[in-house]
């Protein structure tokens, strides 16, 4: 049968585009290598940083033994450049036989052994973006079924080299065709940043129920920039995004560039906060053999994670921007608690921001507020209080807000 006579089966049987596997009901954490390593794949020239079953089992002795894995960083994520550049004789993507002379099977075990899970890339299109065999139509059960036979847990599927019309078909065909193979696998897709990422060229609706996240925008690249271009870009089209996201289904800005060499500290921090916010999956690309202990305590603070992760899975938003360039971020959360922004966007010196909780829309009552970075409790809040934070140059604050009568959860 051929694959539009497959996807108008699809299209016939009630419910059949669904994804049915149950994960990610809080989003996914763990490490991706694409914007750390890219397409390294001189093995060897750069056997220490280039594409290879060493690196991945570098990265999973890390999370496994550095304390990650207990805070929720739970996925070793293979982006692109793994494959050879050939099919098998049987027609199924094989890696490179250089680099994962083990191949992806024995790696996952390695990965499972140590309580983690295995993601790995493939690419609806002819090609990969870095033009490795792609997963045409024809191709895209026989891919699921290698995926789930090696033990894979996730699956990002990009988009390069296809049209719009393969893309449409390719990726509800994908997430049935995962669902077919009985294994649960968490479901990454690219449509909507291949389509611009706003409706009506995206139908979230419809997304939501064949996808477990999804790329919406650009690329992430190691700068300040970049952080603030895709916070922006969220945040102004917010009236279509933040209702997409929930548990099980999430908008993902891409991954975490803490502790490589573009971020301050304050940068970093910030980063880390607008993302738990955003309720964004924390998924570093970074190297974690050489990680700073100040980058290692931005990624592994609890509070922060416990806001990304909060079972409520409501996106945050920005509330305010303030003609001083300071806005304000605001997260609901479990327990009658809240998450509260406070970004500095000025380059110049320390900003003292005023505000009251009554101003953020708070309801009327006492609160505490715990300072994520600083680990300070302001006390004796009340909703009219004008209360004073210092915030740094291109840094945040990040407050846990709860009421005074209540229980601090993160701790």
């Amino acid at each position: 049968m051929g694959y539009f006579q497959v996807f108008l089966l699809l299209a016939l049987i009630p419910g059949s585009t669904g994804l049915d596997n149950g994960l990610l009901r809080t989003p996914p954490m763990g490490w991706m290598a694409w914007e750390r390593f890219r397409c390294d794949i001189d093995c060897r020239k750069d056997p220490t940083n280039c594409i290879s079953e060493k690196l991945f089992r570098d990265m999973a002795d890390r999370l496994s033994e550095d304390g990650w894995r207990e805070l929720g960083y739970e996925y070793v994520m293979i982006d692109d450049c793994w494959m050879s550049m050939q099919r098998g004789s049987d027609g199924r993507l094989q890696p490179d036989p250089d680099r994962f002379p083990g191949g992806i099977a024995n790696l996952a075990r390695y990965i499972h052994d140590r309580g983690l899970k295995l993601g790995i890339y493939a690419d609806m299109g002819s090609a990969t973006c870095m033009g490795f065999p792609g997963t045409t139509l024809d191709k895209v059960e026989l891919d699921a079924q290698t995926f789930a036979s090696w033990g894979v847990d996730y699956l990002k599927f990009d988009g390069c080299h296809s049209n719009a019309i393969e893309q449409s078909i390719g990726y509800p065909l994908m997430s049935k065709a995962l669902n077919w193979t009985g294994r649960p696998i968490a479901y990454s897709c690219s449509l909507p940043a291949y389509l611009g990422g706003l409706p009506p060229n995206v139908n979230y609706s419809y997304l939501g129920n064949i996808c477990n996240l999804w790329r919406n925008y650009d690329d992430i690249e190691d700068s300040w920039a970049s952080v603030k271009s895709i916070l922006d870009w969220y945040s102004t089209n917010q009236d279509d995004l933040q209702p997409a996201a929930g548990p099980g289904h999430w908008n993902d800005p891409d991954m975490l560039i803490i502790g490589n060499f573009g971020l301050s500290l304050d940068q970093a921090q910030a980063q880390m906060a607008l993302w738990a916010i955003m309720a964004a999956p924390l998924v570093m690309s970074n190297d974690l053999r050489t990680l700073s202990a100040d980058a290692r305590a931005i990624l592994q603070n609890r509070v922060a994670i416990g806001i990304n992760q909060d079972p409520r899975g409501i996106q945050g938003r920005r509330l305010l921007q303030e003609l001083g360039h300071i806005e304000v971020y605001w997260r609901p959360l479990s327990h009658s608690a809240n998450a509260l922004v406070f970004l500095s966007l000025r380059q110049d010196m320390p900003y003292l921001y005023r505000n009251s909780l009554a101003n953020l829309n708070f309801p009327a009552g006492s609160f505490e507020a715990y300072d994520v970075f600083s680990g300070k409790t302001l006390s004796g809040l009340t909703d009219h209080t004008i209360f004073t934070v210092s915030i740094n140059p291109s840094g945040v604050v990040m407050w846990y807000v709860y009421p005074q009568q209540g229980v601090f959860r993160y701790v």
